[in-house]
């Protein structure tokens, strides 16, 4: 198991995540964002975000069980998201927003 955590934080490493998000005109797009580091210890940095007035950001494990929750303004199109409490693992973050939907893994080391 150890082995396989550190094979995905090894390609999660690389910090970019690809997939889609949905834009205001209700359409499809293709998206990057930046997350680092990755793996984390104490905070993630998420880079490439729609600026937002409120944006409700989720953390799960990969069981999909909310681990963690705010509401946070979005500013200079990039957010820090203090992780230190959550366990060892991986873990999905989605942020959504009226302007973006976004959604990507990172490892808590």
């Amino acid at each position: 198991m150890k082995k396989l955590l550190f094979l995905f934080g090894l390609i999660l490493s690389l910090g970019f995540s690809y997939g889609q998000t949905t834009d205001h005109t209700g359409e499809d797009v293709e998206f990057e964002v930046k997350l680092f580091p990755n793996p984390a210890t104490n905070v993630i940095n998420v880079l490439g975000l729609k600026n937002s007035q409120r944006a409700d950001i989720l953390i799960t494990d990969m069981y999909g069980k909310p681990v963690l929750q705010h509401q946070w303004k979005i500013k200079n199109n990039a957010l820090s998201i203090p992780i230190a409490q959550l366990e060892k693992g991986v873990y999905m973050l989605a942020i959504n927003s009226l302007e973006q939907k976004v959604s990507t893994k990172f490892l808590k080391q």
